[in-house]
């Protein structure tokens, strides 16, 4: 549904994005990841046509950005970061006014205003004006007009930028209840956002992509070792040592509590076994044993730091 090839921006001598690919499928929610600065907005920008690449392919729904411009535009729905709105206007005015600039005839436009206005949860404030609208309103005003011609493809840059944890919540339920019937890409700097409601992430770091895939096989990959974590009952001073003397077990450290341990070991050893065999040996009496998973955030750090895409 989205297909972008060796795509480049240069701004003067600075090159904003370098060269990067990457594929979206119909039905997907993607995060596209990074820092302030990493490239996001330019990406967001050449996709729905807003200014042309220095070199490069967009492809939209099948449609080549450059070459059917009107065509693309057809088919995405877009919400940049502050939305496009007419603060005079009522909510249903502004929407009336969207609809009929991408041409949706009275009865059509009619149908999707109620089924929109319903969906993006603004039947309490349709007749108000939206200028008097909270910041989160306003969002879904945004979020709306992106709707209103029923795009497949749905382009969203930093949606929820300066809302309440509240209103977080309400814009990231209302998007994840799009998947299946939108292709959708989320550009975030917010890795909460990107795991709460994307099955799919790319992260970018200076204009380029430094990885493509889920979040779980992002960790996967980039896993030098895994992470145990153990909780005993009673506090014993020696199985600090002992813990560190089984076979593949890298390092082993004291927990928030004096009797939790947390316990690197190598990649494809698995010492559970042997760690539980040694805490009932010495009375310790365990209580738990679980495997620390990467998170979304060490991903991030590890990328972002290095410069080193994925394999």
């Amino acid at each position: 549904m989205i297909d972008v090839q060796h795509l480049t921006k240069h701004y003067g001598q600075v090159a904003a994005l370098n060269d990067i690919s990457f594929s979206i499928q119909k039905g997907e929610i993607v995060a596209f990841l990074g820092p302030n600065g990493a490239g996001k907005t330019t990406t967001m920008r050449l996709l729905t046509g807003f200014m042309p690449p220095t070199s490069g392919s967009v492809h939209i729904a099948g449609f080549d950005c450059l070459e059917e411009p009107w065509e693309v535009k057809k088919h995405i729905g877009y919400l940049p970061e502050t939305p496009p709105l007419y603060l005079e206007l009522t909510v249903t005015e502004y929407l009336t006014f969207v609809g009929r600039i991408k041409r949706l005839g009275p009865e059509q436009l009619h149908e999707r205003m109620k089924l929109i206005i319903n969906q993006t949860g603004l039947t309490e404030v349709q007749s108000r004006v939206i200028g008097h609208l909270s910041r989160g309103y306003r969002q879904r005003v945004g979020l709306a007009q992106a709707l209103i011609h029923n795009p497949p493809v749905l382009i969203l840059d930093e949606p929820t930028t300066g809302l309440d944890p509240n209103q977080i919540i309400e814009i990231r339920d209302l998007i994840k209840s799009l998947a299946g019937s939108h292709t959708i890409i989320l550009s975030t700097h917010l890795l909460a956002e990107a795991t709460a409601i994307c099955q799919k992430v790319i992260i970018i770091h200076k204009g380029h992509i430094v990885a493509i895939d889920t979040p779980e096989q992002l960790g996967t990959k980039l896993r030098q070792s895994a992470i145990l974590n153990l909780t005993v009952k009673q506090a014993d001073p020696g199985l600090l040592d002992a813990l560190g003397k089984i076979s593949g077990v890298i390092d082993v450290s004291q927990g928030l509590t004096a009797n939790t341990y947390i316990i690197e070991t190598h990649i494809g050893k698995d010492v559970r076994e042997e760690l539980i065999n040694l805490v009932v040996t010495q009375g310790a009496g365990l209580l738990e044993l679980s495997t620390q998973a990467v998170s979304l955030e060490d991903v991030f750090k590890m990328l972002t730091r290095s410069n080193k895409p994925t394999e």
